[in-house]
């Protein structure tokens, strides 16, 4: 039979194997607390991208909207959530309420319209500063020539394709020549007559925040595809504003890129005619029928600017195709104006008998009338 151990050896056993135990536990305490390190590094700026479905976004901004977090957030939310499917990680630790800020041009204050902020961000997110300074600069000019709401989410709002469907009627549309939500929104609310509190503006900004996301990711999916091209050219009347405001103008205190108009209002032009001292009538924006109609050869379009505007004038088929362009981003005083066509396309070639759109663009306003070419 083994002789028992002697206190003073079980001791001193104990004491060895507690050591090592120690230190086993301090490697596996050491390595574990690498691999978390590992774990917790942060995604390499830029963020990895992937085509995303343009319309899945421009629906899910519209509704995340009205989740009662506002425009930036509903444009942020938008583009994460299509890249959390079509990409997963980093995205699926991204807390999109970071954005929240953003609504109603910056808490409220006007300024950046928030929708623009949100896409912004995304857009800088998953691109290089060189890049995301190209592709924002492209959203912020386009945003102000636009047709808010687009064609595209009047007809889902027409057909209830939204998944929060608040207002299912179309919506008066306006480009503002502004990013600031200040005027976008103030500009709409002309142009509908609706005041700022209604659900139809409300209903408006939802449109727009899921057309401003729809733009980005139609700009970010044509980068990565490498078919991105500018579309956006500064329009005369800011060269106009330039002269006074730019850095080589007259007044080189303010560096710019959209109108002046909205917000100081026209002091190049005056729309006051007739008798000296005599009280002007100020003229209401229309575009006329054209005459005559129908017509064969040629037609006569007429239409008045109460203000100096950056004017475009097109021809367009049922189908929406530009036919010809009668005048293109041409500054024009305050005044009527009018325009030939003489039914020909922009190939120089007389186009098929039928019924075309003529779309007037003048600033913030826009009208469409409906013709009838005979043979």
């Amino acid at each position: 039979m083994e002789n028992p151990l002697s206190r003073k050896e079980f001791l001193h056993d104990a004491t060895k194997y507690t050591l090592g135990v120690a230190a086993g536990v301090g490697v596996v305490s050491a390595l574990t607390a690498e691999q978390s390190l590992a774990k917790t590094v942060a995604t390499p700026w830029p963020w990895p991208y992937a085509a995303l479905d343009i319309e899945k976004v421009r629906k899910t901004g519209h509704d995340a909207y009205w989740s009662g977090k506002g425009c930036s957030y509903g444009a942020f939310h938008a583009l994460v959530t299509e890249l959390r499917t079509v990409v997963g990680d980093p995205y699926n630790d991204l807390p999109t309420e970071l954005m929240i800020y953003g609504h109603g041009g910056t808490v409220g204050w006007g300024t950046l319209c928030g929708a623009l902020n949100g896409a912004s961000a995304l857009i800088s997110l998953v691109c290089t500063k060189e890049r995301a300074d190209i592709i924002v600069n492209e959203i912020l000019g386009l945003y102000t020539g636009t047709l808010f709401p687009t064609d595209i989410s009047n007809q889902y709002g027409l057909d209830s394709a939204y998944a929060d469907n608040r207002y299912t009627q179309t919506l008066a549309q306006n480009s503002c020549g502004s990013v600031l939500c200040h005027v976008s929104v103030t500009e709409w609310c002309k142009v509908a007559a609706t005041a700022v509190g209604d659900l139809k503006r409300k209903e408006r900004c939802a449109r727009l925040t899921g057309d401003v996301a729809a733009m980005a990711a139609s700009l970010l999916n044509n980068e990565f595809q490498g078919t991105f091209a500018t579309q956006y050219a500064s329009p005369e009347s800011v060269a106009i504003c330039g002269t006074c405001h730019g850095a080589t103008g007259t007044i080189p205190r303010t560096a710019v890129k959209m109108e002046c108009v909205q917000c100081h209002g026209n002091m190049h032009n005056s729309i006051a005619t007739g008798i000296a001292g005599a009280a002007a009538a100020i003229p209401t924006f229309r575009m006329e029928q054209n005459y005559p109609n129908p017509f064969n050869p040629e037609t006569r379009i007429e239409f008045v600017l109460p203000e100096a505007a950056s004017v475009s004038l097109g021809i367009y088929d049922l189908n929406g195709r530009l036919v010809r362009e009668l005048v293109s981003a041409e500054h024009h005083g305050p005044g009527t104006f009018e325009r030939t066509w003489n039914g020909m396309g922009s190939d120089g070639k007389r186009v098929a008998s039928g019924i075309y759109f003529a779309r007037l663009q003048a600033g913030n306003r826009a009208a469409t009338i409906k013709m009838s070419l005979m043979k």
